[in-house]
């Protein structure tokens, strides 16, 4: 099942970057619906809500640890082995949860699902695509597969939802299983040649590990990455509950009233679907951005704009109007810095390791999502307010866009095979 060695394509949309959005599709959206299990699992057995998060939590860890083995994995076996092996354990750890009836049962097959998301998701297929791709269109077409588990994340938890009206949520958990797993028979038409250059072809992984892991470039996109994920998993999993404790009256003589929005619990829920909306656009101007500005200098720019963003937004009186401006706002900054981010990691390091290398910077994203989510709980608990946590936040997208701007944004492969 190795790739084949076949000429990249100068069509933007080939067989590779179709069905690698087909895959991060449906990883995305069964991710994105786990939230939508806290109630039924929580009420069926009688449990609070932090059992169930730890569990979510474990599974953000989890993929953050896996990335950079299935980015290995891939680049030695062969990517559609990786993902293979990623969707067995994707697809066991949600039928072995679908049979859990202790928190810690949840919780340890949360493992299997975590590394089950790493073996189908960016690292992976950001990595083939970007092989697949020709030098004109690698932007674009990394743009195009992250706003595609982006759209995972807008259509998975309505789906959920449809189902858990029909099913126990127990069934839901085993059908998809049975999307994910059925995601390997597109496999056969995945195909692509290595698409590495003859410098490429030469150098080891230990060659280009050891010139990364020396390069202060590297460490600074791997320390810039961490802000990213305690960001995002900060708002995706505080976000409603502070619209709804912080947001004046919903008055339904406005635009609220009008989409059927009457209290604020129902504005956080539809904040973050304008956020899901707002990631699709964005993810896909940086795509376009990507090939004609320098990445480094975009990326600082997004992290620049999500801390003056959330700094005006806590500093003004929450209402709907201004809920709805920072989704969107936050919104589109959301993933565009996982096309600019994987493909300043393969401008400077070579396409043959980028998996490996976009998977170790990926496990900051990872570690800055798990910090997101458990400080935000934390702080709250201490102070009764998210205030604190959200100028963390703030802080740490203003360290990221500085220290994006040193970056040398020159290809190393040279110094490799030297």
């Amino acid at each position: 099942m190795a790739t084949g060695h076949l000429n990249r394509s100068a069509s933007l949309f080939t067989p590779v970057l179709i069905i690698g959005c087909v895959i991060t599709l449906v990883g995305f959206a069964v991710r994105a619906s786990y939230g939508v299990f806290q109630i039924p699992i929580a009420e069926d057995f009688g449990w609070g809500r932090t059992e169930f998060s730890l569990a979510i939590a474990i599974q953000n860890l989890a993929w953050g640890f896996g990335q950079p083995i299935f980015g290995a994995v891939a680049e030695k076996i062969g990517d559609r082995r990786a993902i293979v092996i990623g969707a067995i354990l994707y697809s066991l750890g949600l039928i072995l949860s679908a049979g859990s009836t202790t928190p810690i049962e949840h919780q340890f097959y949360s493992i299997l699902v975590g590394f089950g998301i790493a073996g189908t998701g960016f690292g992976v297929i950001l990595a083939v695509v970007g092989r697949a791709s020709a030098d004109e269109h690698r932007s674009m077409s990394l743009a195009i597969a992250t706003a595609a588990g982006s759209l995972g994340q807008v259509v998975g938890p309505p789906f959920a939802v449809a189902l858990l009206s029909r099913m126990a949520w127990q069934s839901v958990f085993l059908v998809f299983a049975v999307f994910v797993i059925s995601t390997i028979l597109l496999l056969p038409f995945m195909r692509v040649g290595p698409a590495a250059s003859k410098d490429e072809l030469e150098e080891s992984m230990g060659d280009i590990l050891k010139l990364a892991l020396k390069d202060p470039s590297f460490s600074m996109i791997f320390v810039g990455f961490f802000s990213c994920g305690y960001q995002l998993a900060f708002i995706t999993a505080h976000f409603p509950a502070l619209v709804t404790e912080m947001s004046s009256p919903i008055d339904s003589r406005g635009w609220c009233g009008d989409i059927g929005i009457e209290t604020t619990a129902a504005l956080g829920g539809f904040a973050i679907s304008v956020i899901g909306f707002s990631n699709i656009i964005g993810t896909l101007v940086a795509g376009w951005a990507g090939k004609r500005f320098g990445k480094k200098w975009l990326l600082s720019g997004i992290y620049a704009g999500r801390s003056v963003a959330a700094a005006v937004f806590i500093m003004t009186p929450v209402s709907a109007n201004s809920v709805l401006i920072f989704s969107f706002a936050m919104g589109f900054l959301w993933l565009a810095t996982v096309p600019l981010t994987s493909g300043l990691v393969a401008h400077i390091y070579g396409l043959r390791y980028m998996g490996t290398l976009y998977g170790i910077v990926f496990f900051s994203h990872q570690l800055g999502s798990f910090i997101g989510v458990w400080l935000g709980g934390v702080l709250y608990d201490s102070y009764g307010s998210y205030t604190i946590v959200w100028w963390v936040g703030v802080a740490a997208g203003v360290f990221s866009a500085l220290i994006h701007i040193p970056i040398k944004e020159e290809s190393r492969i040279r110094e490799a095979v030297a």
